[in-house]
């Protein structure tokens, strides 16, 4: 969850650092620090609570210069956030200073052995034991940083991404990851670390992902290094080609990055549409379902595991999967999945959905599946990440970067992707007919142009939010494919504006939820013309019975919910199984809106980060 930085080379380091702290803040923003090595040799320590503009004050009146250091923004997990507890971490001696990502288990254990050998703490985290035990196998063993910290990572239980630097060696960094991203940058004469790409891009397209169990010696002037901590060959070194660009990861004039992204939508879906359905719209292409045919034709069940907006996107692919390939579906959060005793076997598939491609506990649970023997399928959108290379196979969504913590942009991508699957899937099976498959396969690649009409009432939307800024409780009601639909749309209102908010299958109000409405409590209802439109107009007429105010998201050209709600938003007609492609979209923009008229930062919301790398 906390971002880590890096570098060692001809640079001065700080500029790199501060920049890449900057492009990872969205991944925690609770506290910020660097550590450097001066050109005198002095290790050079510098933290500060809050955003990383905060260490950028404390730290502008210090001594800046060298030319290495780490750095690492933090999302809280042991310990409160404050300077102390903030990283770089260093040993009792101040010889060493180090960064971490990720959760060590059993740190407790470790700190009552350390603390029996003479160490002492200052801070309560988790990572100050891991720097503190490095020293100890140092100065007990007599031996290299390198060779100290193979030796504690084999003694720790948990997740981790480390770099560690030496005052003493001011060429050198040593890193090492499980379970937790790592990124290594390979410059001219120079070296970058990070969590991701995103701090690396304007330095090289070239990098180097570390995997689990292993460790990175980094040093000045030399070719990279990569061994297995538990072993004692190197192994071998791949060297991949970034395809992002600096541009992705601006704002582009846009006052947040969910908003540029909200935007962004008809050309990232264009993009991940692109090359996937044939011009004609007879055929889907894709390599990943095409070269598992089999897999696929003789799945007994599918299983989808995922975590936050991206469960969402799992229930809309549940739906097209059973209707399209007539195959059961389970959708299962990661977490819960992870740590029942499942039963999966070898005919089934299992799809792990993920923007970030990290989720710890997505990661865990398609590991859980691969044991079992399962087919393991991923859906990511970072290419590189670990999901995609843990997968037997996979699509990528071709969205671009996402750094607005609330997802938008990959929401959509995932489910274009789950349905230009169902539709492949139920071709090969022979379970969809011509007609149906060309109808959807065309108004899938109709979908980037639908949003761009939806756009045109983004004035609209914008005014009906100031209606409902103070509003201290939202109820979000849809059926059938926009059922997942309304739970995204609450979440995205709580994620970002912090109001109280709920989705339900709208039939599910009245076993208890219909309780709680009044006049002060805010309905938004998808009505769009589904097969269930009739049921869902019975709804809407018992949230105004009990004084409810209702917003109806409809089709276009509607006039029969009008005159039941208070206020509508069209969107286009399209294929029933596509509809949350579009009524996703103003469901974004409300919650963009009402989160800015009520001076939220909705591009980090308080306790949250983009990537959920720890438990």
């Amino acid at each position: 969850m906390c971002g880590i930085v890096g570098y060692i080379g001809k640079r001065d380091a700080y500029p790199v650092l501060i920049q890449g702290l900057h492009r990872l803040e969205y991944r925690g923003y609770d506290s910020s620090g660097v550590a450097m090595i001066s050109n005198t040799g002095e290790l050079n320590v510098y933290k500060a609570k809050g955003k990383v503009e905060a260490l950028e004050h404390f730290a502008q009146s210090k001594d800046l210069n060298g030319k290495i250091g780490i750095a690492h923004t933090r999302w809280a997990t042991h310990g409160e956030p404050n300077d102390i507890n903030a990283h770089p971490h260093c040993s009792q001696s101040g010889k060493f200073a180090l960064v971490h990502n990720g959760t060590i288990e059993n740190y407790n254990v470790l700190k009552v052995a350390l603390l029996k050998h003479g160490y002492s703490f200052v801070s309560e985290t988790d990572t100050e034991v891991v720097v503190q035990l490095i020293e100890y196998i140092q100065d007990t063993n007599n031996c290299s940083l390198f060779d100290a910290v193979r030796e504690a990572m084999k003694q720790i239980v948990g997740a981790y991404a480390i770099a560690v630097i030496d005052r003493d060696n001011p060429d050198q960094i040593i890193a090492a990851r499980q379970s937790s991203p790592l990124v290594i940058g390979v410059g001219d004469d120079e070296y970058f670390l990070a969590s991701d790409a995103t701090p690396i891009i304007e330095y090289t397209n070239k990098v180097v992902y570390l995997n689990d169990g292993e460790i990175a010696v980094i040093n000045r002037g030399e070719k990279l290094h990569v061994f297995k901590i538990k072993g004692e060959t190197e192994t071998s070194i791949n060297i991949t080609e970034l395809k992002m660009s600096i541009e992705e990861l601006e704002k582009g004039g846009y006052p947040h990055f969910m908003l540029k992204e909200i935007f962004e939508q008809p050309k990232t879906l264009a993009d991940c549409i692109s090359g996937r359905i044939t011009s004609d719209g007879k055929k889907v292409v894709l390599s990943g379902v095409i070269c598992n045919k089999e897999k696929f034709l003789n799945a007994n069940r599918i299983i989808i595991v995922a975590c936050g907006t991206s469960w969402h996107a799992g229930l809309i692919g549940k739906h097209l999967f059973e209707d399209f390939c007539r195959i059961p579906v389970e959708v299962e959060y990661a977490s819960e999945f992870r740590y029942r005793n499942p039963v999966v076997t070898d005919k089934d598939v299992l799809i792990a959905l993920s923007q970030s491609g990290e989720t710890a506990d997505t990661l865990a649970a398609l590991e859980l599946a691969k044991k079992s023997g399962a087919f393991v399928f991923g859906i990511c959108n970072v290419i590189g990440s670990s999901i995609p290379r843990a997968t037997d196979s996979g699509c990528y969504i071709h969205v671009g970067p996402e750094i607005g913590v609330a997802s938008t942009k990959a929401f959509t991508g995932q489910v274009t992707v789950l349905a230009m699957m169902s539709i492949l899937i139920g071709q090969m099976k022979g379970t969809i007919d011509k007609a149906t498959f060309e109808k959807v396969a065309a108004d899938i690649r109709r979908v980037p142009k639908l949003i761009k009409e939806i756009f045109k009432m983004d004035s609209q939307i914008k005014d009906l939010a100031k209606i409902f800024t103070y509003a201290r409780n939202f109820l979000y009601l849809g059926r059938g494919y926009n059922y997942p639909a309304a739970l995204e749309g609450a979440l995205k209102l709580k994620e970002i504006s912090y109001i109280h908010a709920e989705g339900y299958p709208a039939a599910e109000m009245k076993h208890g939820t219909i309780a709680l409405i009044d006049d002060e409590m805010p309905t938004v209802v998808i009505a769009i013309k589904d097969n269930v439109y009739e049921k869902t107009l019975s709804n809407i007429q018992q949230v105004k019975a009990r004084n409810g105010r209702v917003i109806a998201i409809v089709t276009e050209g509607d006039d029969v919910v009008s005159k039941l709600v208070d206020y509508t938003i069209e969107v286009p007609e399209i294929s029933e199984c596509l509809t949350p492609l579009l009524t996703s979209i103003p469901l974004q923009l409300l919650a963009y809106y009402i989160a800015v008229n009520k001076g939220r930062n909705v591009d980090q919301p308080r306790n949250l980060a983009k990537s959920v790398t720890v438990e």
